[in-house]
This record gives C-alpha cells, structure tokens and sequence, in this order.
C-alpha cells in the first residue's frame, strides 16, 4: 500500500520518464519543475505526511481508550512500526 504522497511521487517520475532528451525550452522547464516538485515530496512532504499519520493514529487508540472499558494494548501496534509496516517506502 502507498501513501497518496508516494503515489503522486511515482505520478511525477513517470511523466519525467515519459520527456525525452531533446526538448524545448518550454519542455525542459517543465521537466524542471516536476523534478522540483519530486524533490519537495522526498525532502519535506512525505516526512509530513508520516507524522500526520501516525499522530492520527496515536490519537485514535488514546480516544478509543478514554471512551471504552476494554484494553487491548497487548494487541496494538507502535504507531511507528504500523506505519513502516503499511506504507514501507520502496528503496530508490
């Protein structure tokens, strides 16, 4: 499973893929800016959006726990390692 971030991420290679070598010069500013914007998502973005993740996470078990009588933290997964586990980045 993806987040949306790597999806977008893999949407913009493949569009970087898809521009040949000889471009214009309307091309290769274009080409720049989706480089630009693929550098943004590895740097900041999918950093962000992790946290974002596993915050709602964190927040959901510790609302569930305030709001019912049952525990099961035996059986909860760090919020950390879920992430890793269901959104493991590919290595590029």
């Amino acid at each position: 499973m993806k987040t949306s971030m790597q999806e977008l991420k893999d949407k913009i290679q493949h569009a970087i893929e898809e521009l040949n070598s000889e471009l214009s010069e309307y091309q290769a500013g274009y080409k720049q800016c989706l480089i630009n914007i693929q550098n943004d998502i590895d740097f900041q973005m999918l950093q962000m959006e992790k946290e974002q993740i596993i915050n709602s996470r964190e927040d959901g078990f510790l609302w569930g726990m305030r709001n019912t009588n049952n525990f099961y933290a035996d059986k909860v997964i760090e919020s950390e390692q879920y992430y890793n586990e269901t959104f493991k980045q590919q290595e590029q």
